[in-house]
């Protein structure tokens, strides 16, 4: 059986950072911010080239072990066949290892541009495809699913498959992140947390959740208590105690504030009228960045002329 057939012309693909968990929503809830990484993909002739700008440039593997790569390889096996070569530009602007999602915006950039490259790819790896194959190389849905679908997000697996939905944050929330010079890794971090926690934690941080859902959506004002955690944010403050700090101080204020994923960086969520001074909050040692909520999630954009020639098929 013959292989797929590739496009001759490069494909871009812009995927967001995002932050999981949101505080009660662990392992389930997602937003996706408006910060990203751009990955350029185009098939070649033969061999393998990675080129890394920004994010990692120093310190990413720019071979097969490259996660984009491993990504795009995956892909390709689900879509009938690998290409001769490839050629792949990262531009990351989503800082590594800070809970912002970086991991998972490598990936679904990897997913998309394999799709894309690939004549036919989207009736061979529709959307809900997609999803379940970013999760399994991911691990688990949370921040898959808003890099791909933009907004906040619930996922959630059932019957062994991934599966999500989208709903639109209110217009007026202003995601404020206060991201630290050291990383801390999510294996860590989850490594932290107990295999068993108090029911009494576990039905607070239902409730939470369920607030957090409307808070998030139609009612900004009641993010604070919406943004209540008891499952995982304190288990892990021995590997995060600055992060841990800075949320307890911008609560005190009564800035709606958690750790962002598996941490060590802060997000809090405001309004437009306050977020300059909820960032001024931060005090040494962070970098506070005000960003915009992403609606659309992870995108193509086709580069005209970027291939070897004009558009069609290479085999």
């Amino acid at each position: 059986m013959a292989g797929p057939a590739f496009r001759a012309a490069a494909v871009r693909v812009r995927t967001p950072a995002t932050s999981a968990n949101l505080g009660p929503g662990f392992d389930a809830f997602g937003l996706a911010l408006g910060l990203y990484d751009d990955v350029v993909v185009r098939v070649a002739d033969s061999g393998l080239h990675v080129d890394i700008a920004g994010e990692g440039a120093d310190s990413l593997a720019r071979d097969e072990k490259h996660l984009v790569v491993r990504a795009l390889r995956t892909a390709f096996d689900v879509l009938g066949g690998q290409p001769r070569g490839l050629e792949v530009v990262c531009a990351n602007r989503i800082p590594h290892g800070r809970g912002l999602g970086s991991s998972s915006a490598a990936i679904c950039a990897g997913i998309m541009a394999a799709r894309a490259v690939t004549i036919g790819g989207a009736d061979r790896l529709d959307d809900a495809a997609l999803l379940e194959l970013a999760t399994e190389i991911e691990g688990h849905p949370d921040n898959v699913a808003a890099c791909l679908l933009g907004g906040f997000t619930l996922a959630w697996t059932e019957s062994g498959a991934a599966r999500a939905i989208r709903m639109a944050p209110a217009a007026s929330i202003v995601p404020v992140v206060f991201v630290p010079s050291r990383p801390v890794l999510t294996e860590t971090a989850r490594g932290l947390l107990p295999r068993t926690v108090p029911h009494v934690d576990a039905a607070a941080n239902a409730g939470r959740a369920a607030l957090l859902v409307e808070a998030l959506t139609r009612r900004p004002d009641l993010l604070f208590p919406a943004t209540e955690d008891r499952l995982h944010q304190e288990y892990r403050a021995p590997a995060m105690p600055a992060s841990t700090e800075l949320v307890a101080r911008l609560r005190a204020e009564g800035v709606p504030a958690v750790i962002s994923g598996a941490g060590p960086t802060v997000l809090a969520l405001t309004e437009e009228g306050r977020a300059e001074k909820v960032a001024a909050l931060a005090g040494e040692g962070w970098a506070a960045n005000r960003l915009a909520l992403d609606p659309s999630g992870a995108c193509v954009l086709p580069l005209t002329g970027a291939g070897t020639g004009a558009p069609g098929a290479v085999h």
